[in-house]
């Protein structure tokens, strides 16, 4: 892949595309896709001993106690999607089954963005039990592939558990990761690996990027998409969402998954049925052949840059007062902000510093209605 100055749109709307040098991204990859509108389950036995105690996992293999404690939490997620073709009974269906997991005693469930995009009938099972439950898609954001559905709690047999929130800011390479899911249909598997690295950045199923990305060699295939990445307490520090693929779409031993820091966010305003809106700076960067600084890549036909003072070649220095040594620097600058919002961008042109103000827009709904 050429240089960083590729990585369009990363000052614009706080999220850079930036290609995983090691594979191609399948957004898809941990969506089983199923267009007979079959799947294929595989039941646990239900266990008839009370819930262990909150042992921490020392390592990867010794998770059995974890699994009992978090199991019921874990949801299979079935979904119908018409696919707008004639047929002559009306529109084709489309089923596919994706993972979530329990976030509150209210019913809200984590999923991906992607797992519920365009479906027209949800349903959900939790842990072992038989029983689809009907859920509906209570808000979804394309940018951080997160959606949020809800069950009626008293739909579900045993009473409802949510699963624990951790940090996902404190982790550290080489820390045990646990991924449980529905890969392949098949509920309630289980997985362990380790945190492989930190601070990727993956494209969101709206092209654009979602940084501060989780890697890890837990094995994530079709299915586990929007199911939780827990570490050794067993508390969600991800929601597992990609993996990197050299033309298959199984594991490779690379996955992603999106850090729980960002799902608390998004969650917690998705829940209110509020769309997420972002700001947009209308810029995209790279970084200088040297690698010394951040230069304006490209200025967007239209957008809020466009009309200010800032020019393509512009090396910039701080964004609001925030410095800048990186393009996703200029996002995180602005990911705090609303549309609306003026900014103070600090760039030199040859040997004059200058500081610019832009007035934030609202991003685009795509990365390609902002190029």
């Amino acid at each position: 892949m050429p240089t960083r100055v590729q990585n369009f749109l990363s000052a614009l709307l706080g999220a850079l595309v930036v290609a995983v040098a090691f594979g191609a991204l399948a957004v898809g990859g941990a969506f089983d896709s199923k267009s007979d509108g079959t799947t294929t389950t595989v039941e646990q036995e239900s266990s008839a001993s009370s819930p262990a105690p909150a042992t921490k996992v020392r390592n990867a293999t010794d998770v059995s106690a974890l699994y009992e404690r978090v199991q019921d939490s874990v949801a299979y997620i079935a979904v119908s999607s018409g696919s707008g073709v004639p047929t002559p009974f009306g529109r084709q269906q489309q089923s596919g089954s994706g993972s979530g997991f329990v976030l509150d005693k209210n019913g809200y469930i984590v999923t991906n963005q992607h797992v519920v995009d365009n479906a027209t009938k949800v349903q959900v099972k939790l842990g072992d039990g038989d029983d689809l439950i009907d859920a509906k898609v209570v808000g979804s954001d394309a940018s951080s592939d997160i959606a949020v559905i809800k069950v009626d709690p008293a739909d579900v047999k045993g009473g409802i558990q949510p699963l624990d929130l951790g940090e996902s800011k404190a982790l550290k390479v080489g820390e045990p990761t646990i991924a449980i899911g529905s890969p392949f249909g098949l509920s309630g598997t289980l997985t362990t690996g380790v945190v492989s690295a930190l601070d990727r950045t993956i494209e969101s199923p709206n092209g654009f990027s979602i940084d501060g990305v989780i890697q890890t060699d837990a094995a994530i295939n079709p299915g586990n998409s929007g199911g939780p990445l827990l570490n050794g307490s067993g508390q969600v520090i991800g929601v597992n969402a990609q993996i990197a693929s050299g033309g298959s779409a199984s594991n490779s031993g690379v996955g992603f998954a999106i850090p729980v820091d960002t799902v608390k966010e998004v969650a917690a305003q998705l829940k209110t049925g509020k769309e997420i809106k972002r700001a947009y700076l209308g810029i995209s960067t790279g970084q200088s052949q040297d690698g010394k600084d951040v230069v304006v890549a490209q200025i967007v036909a239209g957008g809020p840059s466009a009309s200010s003072d800032l020019k393509v070649g512009d090396k910039i220095v701080s964004v609001d007062g925030t410095s800048v040594e990186t393009p996703e620097d200029v996002a995180n600058a602005i990911s705090d902000k609303q549309p609306g919002q003026s900014v103070r961008v600090v760039v030199t042109r040859g040997s004059d510093r200058k500081t610019v103000t832009i007035k934030l827009g609202e991003r685009p709904k795509t990365a390609d209605q902002g190029g």
